[in-house]
């Protein structure tokens, strides 16, 4: 930065109680947005700002599994800041709009080199020395808009590239379909790309200003040069912009648009209108404090606090504004809607991953997010015709299994952030939960059309989806089993009694699945035999019964009636005895092409997948819930680690931290659409959350490293006797107060 900015902290009084000062003070400074950004946690270290549009970044890897953000920490090489990006997905896609400061003259693309040593992240900045060019690169954002800044060394060489042809993971067939530039005058270029990807159709338009006029510029063309040309439509090709000598930086603005040009040129009036950077940061940074500030911890371990507030800086990156200032956007439909007022049009909804911990969690601290976001979801519906399971740029991608927006809405609606039009929600859920043809004609010759597979089809023909028909059933079958519980839940707030019965009929499916001899739940054919041979630890990614997964990982998801998934295990005590084998038995996974997805892993539970994230609390509906204490506290300390491989698993759009969050501060939803979550074995000394009446606060009493079970607990005084504690009871704000103790023996049993 060219100057230090100082950016006060406020006192924060709420409902009357003042938080004590190590609790107020700025937590910005424990959040490492390079945490994540090794091993395969997928995230991205550069500049945006909470679920803004633009995420300006760093791409150093733009081949592979390890590309799904554009960065990967060991790298040393720097291909382009660009200016959209991914956090922590297992697929890759944006890579929008690449800028590159270079001195010299390039005799092929320049990429530029650097050292770990000269990077710096923090909440809406981040920095670079380029080694071989002699150019430090700032950049941070708005909304909307990007900001770069180049300060050169060599001021007699002054030059940056624009790449038209950037995009990541191209050989997983994400391609550029068409770049459209116009050099607008010597300080401006508009263009808009379309690229062909994850989202199969996915257009963006943009508007790029100098600081300084373009002194010359020479656009090269698959490596052949085309000289000044003020336009070009291209799929492949370079722009090499030239700057006058000067010792000053060169600032670079950004503005984005997902509808047009006229969109982007309307967000830059707005949104980028100074050509401050110092300021634009020093905005940057005040939403991320205000975002931030809806928990506040108080705990001597400095590696939880750094854990703590960067789990939470990543669980408000995703789902992103897409739409423009003047409430432009471009809907399912392909068609450009206009947003009606206080709608915000959002994208990259990871639902399968994040209806389990991002979304209960966000119904406490920013419930009005988690009611537009649910409003979203369904009028997406209006607008494709089906609910979205993994909407990226305006497009169904047809990722994952069954239909999880159901999860999200129904969880709004039951906790009542969600009144009004709940005929809609439940008509966009029983559409989106039966196989329906006119879906598949509608997308036909398209990738979209993933979006209804046969799994819905089978799944009502035979009452359970047969494992000689289509791979994953059983994951399937699981998951759709939980998500018509989940309908049944907005038919209920909606006055539907018979689609009530017939949803809650349809959620028991899951017992089909449940093979009492062996315990686990196991792929089942068409007439009616069980699959053999049976492998519990086999793994054959996307070609096994199971997603992502083994049948020990898929055998404990019924969160809709844990109770009748204990009956089917014949009580309580056999029930726990499954689960211990669950977290005992051999880590191996077997197959020749098991999932990369199974990771972090104790016996057979993987936390860095999703699926497993709800089982350690299970013992919670057993007589031994000190067992989820233990579970948890292992989880918290090994797999959450305050360095760049410190995630074990893809982060997947805020999930994985997510769950740390609530799970640090003994919380925890096992089933989203129930509005009330069981508690696990908080890390935390305090904490307070800002809710809708005031403040929660937790008090954990006796906590450290070996007092890790729950002796007692008590809401506002009274002590409970059971495990686990309604949302309105948060939402109203109070006092929940554990005592914990090192003895597993003293630990509370309901």
């Amino acid at each position: 930065m060219n100057k230090i900015i100082v950016i006060p902290v406020l006192l924060l009084f709420m409902a009357g109680c003042q938080m004590d000062r190590p609790m107020n003070e700025n937590v910005l400074r424990y959040v490492d947005p390079f945490i994540g950004t090794g091993f395969h946690g997928h995230t991205f270290p550069g500049a945006t700002v909470p679920f803004g549009m633009v995420q300006v970044s760093p791409d150093t890897h733009i081949m592979g599994w390890d590309a799904s953000s554009g960065y990967h920490y060991p790298d040393a090489v720097i291909y382009g800041f660009s200016h959209t990006h991914l956090s922590g997905t297992g697929i890759g896609d944006m890579g929008d709009v690449s800028l590159l400061p270079f001195s010299g003259d390039p005799q092929k693309k320049p990429v530029a080199s650097f050292s770990k040593s000269s990077e710096k992240a923090t909440p809406g900045y981040y920095s670079v020395y380029l080694d071989n060019y002699g150019v430090k690169v700032e950049l941070t954002a708005n909304k909307r808009v990007g900001y770069q800044m180049y300060t050169y060394d060599n001021n007699n060489s002054r030059k940056v590239m624009l790449d038209l042809g950037h995009i990541l993971q191209p050989n997983w067939g994400h391609k550029m379909v068409e770049n459209n530039m116009t050099v607008v005058n010597d300080y401006t270029v508009e263009g808009t790309q379309r690229t062909s990807g994850w989202a199969a159709n996915h257009l963006i338009a943009y508007r790029i200003e100098f600081s300084e006029p373009i002194v010359g510029y020479t656009i090269v063309e698959n490596g052949v040069n085309k000289g000044v040309l003020k336009k070009i439509k291209t799929k492949e090709a370079q722009v090499y912009f030239t700057f006058r000598n000067s010792d000053q930086p060169l600032i670079v603005k950004v503005a984005l648009s997902p509808v047009s040009i006229h969109g982007a040129v309307l967000n830059m009036d707005v949104e980028g209108k100074t050509w401050d950077f110092d300021k634009v940061y020093a905005n940057s940074v005040a939403k991320w404090k205000d975002a931030l500030s809806g928990i506040r911890i108080k705990t001597t371990d400095q590696t939880v606090k750094k854990n703590f507030y960067t789990a939470l800086y990543h669980s408000l990156i995703a789902p992103y504004t897409y739409q423009d200032i003047d409430g432009h956007f471009l809907g399912m439909n392909k068609k450009v809607m206009q947003a009606p007022k206080e709608y915000v049009n959002h994208t990259a909804y990871s639902l399968w991953d994040t209806f389990r911990a991002l979304y209960p969690l966000l119904t406490i601290i920013h419930p009005e997010k988690a009611k537009e976001w649910s409003e979203n979801l369904v009028q997406k519906y209006r607008e494709g015709g089906i609910l979205p399971k993994w909407p990226l740029a305006s497009n169904y991608t047809g990722t994952m299994d069954g239909y999880p927006a159901a999860a999200i809405i129904a969880d709004a609606i039951t906790k009542g952030l969600v009144k009004d039009r709940l005929k809609d929600a439940l008509d966009a859920a029983t559409f989106s939960s039966v196989y329906q043809p006119s879906i598949v004609e509608r997308y036909k010759g398209t990738r979209e059309v993933d979006i209804m597979t046969r799994h819905f089809y089978f799944k009502d023909k035979y009452g359970f989806i047969p494992a000689d028909s289509i791979s994953e059933s059983v994951s399937w079958g699981l998951e759709m089993a939980y998500y018509d519980w989940c309908t049944a839940q907005i038919a209920k707030a909606a006055g539907d009694d018979k689609v009530y019965q017939e949803y809650m009929d349809k959620s028991t499916w899951y017992k089909k699945y449940y093979d009492p001899g062996t315990g686990l739940m196991r792929g089942k054919m068409a007439d009616g035999s069980w699959r053999t041979p049976f492998r519990p630890k086999y793994s054959s990614h996307q070609k096994s019964d199971y997603v992502e997964g083994t049948a020990w990982q898929w055998s404990f998801f019924v969160p809709q009636d844990i109770p009748g998934l204990i009956k089917l295990h014949g009580s309580k005590k056999q029930f726990e005895t499954m689960l211990d084998s669950l977290f005992t038995t051999s880590s191996e996974v077997e197959g020749e092409h098991a999932s990369g997805d199974i990771t972090g892993l104790i016996g057979q539970y993987a936390h860095g997948n999703e699926p497993s994230h709800h089982m350690a609390y299970l013992y919670n509906w057993t007589d031994s819930p000190w067992k989820t204490q233990k579970y948890v506290d292992s989880i918290l300390y090994n797999f959450y680690l305050p360095v760049p491989e410190g995630i074990v698993g893809n982060e997947d759009c805020g999930q994985m931290s997510a769950w740390y969050v609530l799970s640090s501060l003994g919380l925890y939803q096992v089933c989203p659409g129930k509005p009330e979550f069981t508690f696990g074995r908080p890390i935390v000394d305090e904490a307070e959350m800002k809710v809708h009446g005031g403040v929660f606060r937790i008090v954990v009493k006796n906590n450290s490293r070996r007092n890790k079970y729950i002796k007692e607990v008590s809401l506002n005084g009274k002590k409970l006797n059971a495990l686990f504690i309604s949302y309105d009871d948060i939402r109203k704000g109070g006092t929940l107060e554990f005592v914990m103790t090192g003895n597993k023996d003293e630990a509370f049993v309901p």
